[in-house]
């Protein structure tokens, strides 16, 4: 086979998970089947890949490779967000998180940093109608598919209960805020902004016309910092973020973002000996098969590459790098230090092992791990793979 070319990284999309995460059941409190997403299958070079690694590209050698998606082939948005995503469980966690460790009241508002398609934040939503969201993401393409595809199944309150904002997370104050009209994709008000607008219950209608400057000044006058009772940031997306003076500096903005009354932060990360070492793990579908691929990884400075593959059956086609990711993998004590640093008061751990990463080269489905729940601990022994929540209290 020949040698694949190489495709443009896309940082800070929010839309990853590890491999076990990626292809093992998650037996979270709640949790709902998911599906794989679309990605380009790569053609592995015949020294790389011997054995059982190599069944199914022989198996689909006829497949023609697509570099871009057709009309007749499924949203990549739309299967990653049925193979990797968990919102409900995600959901069922932060809650459980946020009674522990703050209690008091029931947490309404949450903002999803590097949320993608925002499934996390539409699940939100659909939990308690009383319940607000907030997304940010540099990708303003996945942050549009949300808008057509997720949001309207919420319900007729859904686009007045959610922003979803394009921009950086280490500049969140920069961001822009999606609308919907095709002619004005992104709007000048700014994330404080809309944001104190979303808590205050003020629809677009009610406030005053003007400059977005002049809208801005005025609403900072008025109201106080927005607050969100949690911010989280799934899908190992702090591993794009490859300096600790960044990551400190995104800790600082999920704390400021949170209520004075009290809130908390969370994150999910993955680690253990397999997570340092090249793999490639597959997982069969009906309808597809998905492949998680990590490049060799680098103990300097604990980097590696990430892709997600996929190819599919009906449409007898390979997509490529449909996801494709430069991370840092970082340690539970470096985690724990910069939210420390940051400025949050107490950090706790909740971590399950996986299935040993050599026994699951190849899987049908969902299968492992069914039984296997999230546990506090303030130690743990290294494991061939393992994930973890970190939750920050503020």
């Amino acid at each position: 086979m020949g040698k694949r070319e190489k495709q443009k990284q896309k940082h800070q999309r929010g839309l990853a998970r590890g491999a076990l995460y990626y292809l093992q059941d998650q037996p979270d409190i709640g949790d709902t089947p998911r599906l794989p997403p679309p990605d380009e299958l790569e053609e592995a070079d015949d020294e790389n890949n011997d054995g059982e690694e190599n069944d199914d590209e022989q198996e689909h050698e006829g497949m023609k490779n697509h570099e871009h998606p057709s009309d007749d082939m499924p949203s990549k948005f739309h299967l990653y967000q049925q193979s990797v995503q968990s919102p409900k469980g995600d959901i069922s966690y932060m809650q459980k998180f946020f009674l522990m460790y703050v209690g008091g009241r029931m947490p309404l508002h949450l903002q999803e940093d590097f949320c993608g398609t925002a499934l996390l934040s539409t699940e939100w939503l659909r939990s308690d109608p009383r319940r607000t969201a907030l997304g940010l993401d540099l990708d303003v393409e996945a942050l549009n598919w949300c808008m057509k595809n997720n949001i309207p199944k919420v319900g007729a309150d859904g686009f007045s209960r959610i922003s979803l904002y394009h921009g950086n997370v280490l500049q969140p104050l920069q961001s822009k805020l999606v609308k919907m009209d095709p002619q004005e994709q992104l709007r000048n008000t700014s994330l404080t902004e809309d944001a104190v607008n979303l808590q205050a219950g003020l629809l677009e209608s009610d406030l005053q016309t003007g400059s977005a400057s002049e809208d801005a000044e005025s609403n900072k006058k008025s109201f106080p910092p927005p607050r969100r009772d949690i911010v989280c940031a799934f899908n190992y997306s702090c591993c794009c973020l490859h300096k600790r003076a960044d990551l400190i500096l995104y800790f600082k903005h999920a704390h400021n973002a949170l209520s004075a009354k009290g809130g908390i932060f969370v994150m999910d990360l993955y680690g253990g000996t397999s997570s340092e070492n090249k793999l490639r793990l597959q997982r069969r579908f009906p309808n597809f098969t998905y492949v998680w691929e990590q490049a060799e990884f680098d103990i300097i400075q604990r980097k590696t590459r990430i892709s997600l593959h996929f190819l599919l059956k009906k449409q007898q086609m390979k997509l490529r790098h449909a996801f494709s990711y430069s991370w840092r993998l970082w340690t539970l004590p470096e985690v724990k230090d910069c939210l420390e640093e940051a400025g949050f008061r107490s950090v706790h751990f909740w971590i399950r092992e996986m299935p040993d990463a050599t026994e699951i080269v190849r899987t049908e489905g969902y299968s492992a791990a069914k039984d296997v729940k999230y546990e506090e601990v303030t130690n743990f022994q290294q494991q061939d793979s393992w994930n973890a929540y970190i939750v920050g209290v503020a």
